[in-house]
């Protein structure tokens, strides 16, 4: 089969397109024919090598968490699933033909494969990150970095439970935020007079990694109730770093109930073939996506 790999850390040019072994389903896991795989900005931090430290990967090693794709092979006790069924799910080095799928779910009806391989990976951080600031319905939430995969469903989770969110984002993404239900702000300079005219802050999500720990830190007056998924650098400022992924089973069926009573969509605003993995993940490096962006194989 062919799989993306790389066989030292680096910049999207150690990303190689090989022919490589078929991965098979150990007990407790599936295998899938991978129609399309998400990409996230964790897969070009891995590449990268940021998480050697915390979490050390042996290489030569494949990229990709997310994917949707056929069932083809279940692995002993594994049970509510079979060969032939469509799921979208979490696993390792996606980008491929097959993968090894080790959480699950049916693809909620009317998605495509593609627009189902965007979600897994993006809910489960999108509900940890809320449940773990502590924002409660009625109160006013920041998202810096609002229009991406994740803070698209930051935004539309957050308002199902009643909760209102500021959004900052490209002055070409303010009409997209909007239709997501966010009061939408720019980035740039000004941007925290700009937040503050629009009311009080409870509690802030930095999603971009883009130099603002301090500033939300001063826009929710308690570092508590921050929370970065892309700065390593927030615990300086007494921010938590959210790096560790809870239940993906339990996320992902609750994607499918939101999916499924029309209160989540995340548009793919590109898609790429294997081929193309390097250009998907200078792309993702490069920010400013309106949604998610995918690997169809």
């Amino acid at each position: 089969m062919r799989k993306v790999s790389f066989a030292v850390f680096g910049g999207p040019d150690v990303l190689r397109l090989v022919d490589a072994e078929e991965p098979h389903a150990g007990p407790g896991k599936i295998r899938v024919a991978v129609r399309a795989a998400g990409v996230n900005p964790v897969d070009w931090r891995i590449r990268e090598g940021q998480f050697q430290k915390a979490r050390p990967i042996e290489l030569p090693a494949g990229v990709g968490l997310d994917a949707s794709g056929v069932v083809d092979e279940v692995g002993a006790g594994v049970e509510g699933v079979k060969v032939g069924d469509h799921v979208f799910g979490e696993g390792s080095s996606t980008y491929a033909e097959f993968a090894v799928l080790s959480a699950w779910a049916p693809m909620p009806e009317g998605l495509t494969f593609e627009e189902a391989a965007g979600y897994p990976s993006v809910v489960e951080t999108a509900l940890r990150v809320i449940d773990q600031v502590g924002v409660r319905p009625g109160q006013t939430l920041l998202v810096s970095g609002a229009s991406g995969g994740v803070g698209s469903a930051v935004l539309q989770i957050a308002r199902d439970r009643g909760i209102t969110v500021i959004g900052t984002a490209g002055a070409a993404n303010q009409d997209y935020l909007r239709g997501l239900g966010a009061v939408p702000t720019t980035y740039g300079e000004g941007w925290v007079e700009r937040v503050r005219r629009l009311g009080r802050v409870d509690a802030a999500l930095d999603l971009a990694g883009s130099g603002v720990i301090r500033e939300l830190v001063e826009l929710t007056g308690d570092p508590q109730k921050v929370i970065s998924i892309a700065d390593l650098g927030a615990p300086e400022f007494g921010v938590r770093f959210s790096g560790v992924a809870g239940s993906v089973p339990d996320a992902l069926a609750e994607a499918a109930d939101l999916i499924s009573r029309g209160k989540l969509h995340i548009p793919v605003e590109k898609s790429y073939t294997l081929a193309e993995a390097a250009a998907a993940h200078t792309d993702s490096q490069a920010g400013h996506a309106r949604g998610r962006r995918v690997i169809v194989v």
